[in-house]
């Protein structure tokens, strides 16, 4: 496995990236949430964890201009 040339690009601008790291927060808010309250259910965040990685997956195969390779445009 090989790094991409343009990976600092690909963190920086890639919607994936960032909606990964929206997943990854939810569910550390689904985790945390039980040993706060006991008000507030898991489901919602569940769901939109659910819905956040999906777009994360959909976001990975569209063209994003700035991580595109030969994208100059800083």
């Amino acid at each position: 496995m090989k790094l991409s040339t343009d990976w600092r690009a690909v963190l920086r601008h890639a919607w994936s990236v960032r909606l990964l790291l929206l997943a990854a927060l939810l569910t550390s808010v689904e985790a945390v949430l039980p040993f706060f309250s006991d008000f507030i259910p898991r489901w919602p965040f569940a769901a939109l964890t659910f819905v956040v990685v999906t777009a994360a997956l959909v976001a990975r195969f569209v063209a994003q201009p700035h991580t595109m390779p030969g994208d100059t445009d800083e």
